[in-house]
């Protein structure tokens, strides 16, 4: 498999130094950000398999806002790379769920064992899919498949699930249910909706059709959504 992998690190000494380890390791689709925006432009063009973050980036925002950001908009799973590992960095860190933590100095076996580690908890969230979701209805619990999903919108801490023909609203904010279905072919559009690919009848004018339903495209979102279309 073609792995690729993302090096966001300020210092190009040490992001080097982890594509020469990473290239040991047989991954050669690598690409490198120096800074938080470089990063964010990346990320918005490209779909990357896994992304090692530096903590302490040079700048206004550091490597932990960059992972909220990840894992609000663009759902790649980060290792953090640091030097940093007081409780307080350590408290922020955990907070964004990484898949790992190289601490620097690193060496060669550090890297392996933990971008190893991430892969193969990947591999397990991909293929530990339920079959069916229970939502709470006035009538006790119901089960609903993803596939039956058309999109979910948020509101403030609460969202509503539309199905083929029907409607539930449940408490939990969009952000804990798209972790849930994205594994499933579901992308973020917008920052109030969260839409299953498998039902769109339409894409025109900045919006997304699912028969005579048009959702609206965010900016900051649309061109990480078009790079998950297959286009002819």
């Amino acid at each position: 498999m073609d792995r690729k992998v993302l090096i966001v690190e300020d210092e190009p000494l040490i992001a080097d130094d982890l594509e020469f380890h990473l290239n040991d390791m047989g991954i050669n689709n690598i690409e490198v950000a120096l800074q938080y925006s470089e990063a964010l432009d990346k990320l918005s063009n490209n779909s990357f398999d896994l992304a090692l973050l530096d903590v302490n980036l040079s700048g206004d925002k550091d490597g932990i806002q960059l992972a909220n950001t990840i894992n609000t908009s663009h759902q790649v799973p980060f290792i953090f790379v640091t030097s940093y590992y007081d409780n307080g960095t350590l408290s922020r860190a955990k907070r964004t769920n990484p898949y790992g933590y190289i601490l620097k100095p690193f060496d060669k076996k550090e890297i392996q064992i933990n971008v190893e580690m991430a892969f193969h908890k990947i591999g397990l969230n991909k293929t530990a899919k339920p079959e069916k979701f229970f939502i709470k209805d006035k009538d006790g619990m119901v089960p609903i498949s993803p596939e039956d999903i058309c999109y979910v919108e948020a509101f403030d801490n609460y969202a509503k699930v539309f199905t083929t023909d029907h409607s539930y609203i449940i408490s939990h904010t969009l952000k804990s249910i798209e972790a849930k279905l994205v594994p499933f072919g579901f992308e973020r559009v917008h920052k109030s909706y969260l839409i299953n690919l498998s039902h769109i009848t339409r894409i025109s004018d900045g919006y997304v059709f699912f028969g005579e339903t048009n959702l609206p495209i965010g900016r900051a979102y649309k061109n990480v959504f078009m790079s998950k279309l297959n286009v002819l």
